[in-house]
This record gives C-alpha cells, sequence and structure tokens, in this order.
C-alpha cells in the first residue's frame, strides 16, 4: 500500500492508517475465497455473504509501506454457513483480528 491509495486521502489527516473496516473486508473476503474454493463440484455460481463479524480487535496501525497478510482459518461448517477466524498482519506481527460468520447462497 503506498500513501497515494485514495482510502487513506482523508481517513485521520496527517496520520495516515488503514482503515479498520477495510481490514476486516479483508479477512471476510478471504474466507468468502475459501468457501467458493471447497464448493468447487457446484454447477451453479455461488455467492458469499458475510453474517457477523464478532470478537474484532485492532492491535496496531497499519501505515503507507506496509504489507497485509491475511490469514484464514475455519472454525465450522454447518450447511450453508461457515463461521472463520481471521487474523491481519503485518511483518509477522497482528495487527487485527475477528471472527466472520458467512452464508453460500
Amino acid at each position: 500500500m503506498t500513501i497515494n491509495e485514495p482510502h487513506l486521502q482523508g481517513h485521520f489527516p496527517g496520520n495516515r492508517v488503514f482503515p479498520g473496516v477495510l481490514l476486516l473486508e479483508g479477512m471476510a473476503q478471504t474466507g468468502g475465497a475459501v468457501c467458493i474454493s471447497a464448493n468447487k463440484q457446484r454447477d451453479q455460481a455461488s455467492r458469499v455473504y458475510v453474517m457477523t463479524i464478532d470478537k474484532a480487535k485492532f492491535r496496531k496501525s497499519v501505515v503507507p509501506g506496509d504489507i497485509i497478510e491475511y490469514h484464514v482459518k475455519k472454525k465450522t461448517r454447518s450447511h450453508n454457513l461457515w463461521w472463520f477466524r481471521g487474523e491481519a498482519k503485518v511483518a509477522g506481527q497482528i495487527v487485527a483480528e475477528a471472527e466472520v460468520g458467512a452464508m453460500v447462497a
């Protein structure tokens, strides 16, 4: 991420940090990719809908120049409902974490 990213321009002027909501979105998107990958045998197109975000914690600011890595592990699955534990990391340190629930339709 560079300092010129549009989502950094108005977020805390003079102290550009990556918005926490986008860290959560990254975890949700990564979990959605896991859902879709696991359902490759389906003939119809699948959509993943985020249902819940729980236990979200922000540990450290993410700033321009940081490289964010998303680590998502499936906690449980019941039919088309999935729950994940996600972590966003920068240089191996957790900067945010949450539990995400999703539905595949």
